[in-house]
């Protein structure tokens, strides 16, 4: 998908992928440039919870991606294949 900078440097993340990614308005973003690309991921943020006798990790903060159905997979999976994602 293509998508333009506006002057004030802003630009719009497809519909599309922001309900894949499961972006809402309000999610905190990390942008950051890493070997020639620019990178965009939501903040994440780790929360000690005990569990029985052990301390794990939880994520929160980050959203759920919405699953997808088959056809939206495939045709992902299409889109991909034909360099248009």
């Amino acid at each position: 998908m293509k998508t333009t900078i506006d002057k004030a440097g802003r630009f719009v993340i497809p519909k599309e992928i922001r309900e894949l990614a499961g972006l809402t308005p309000g999610v905190e973003l990390e942008v950051d440039y890493r070997y020639g690309q620019i990178v965009i991921e939501p903040v994440c943020r780790v929360k000690l919870v005990r569990k029985g006798s052990f301390l794990v990790g939880r994520v929160v903060g980050r959203p759920r991606p919405k699953k997808l159905t088959i056809e939206e997979t495939n045709r992902m999976i299409r889109r991909l294949r034909d360099g248009r994602l």
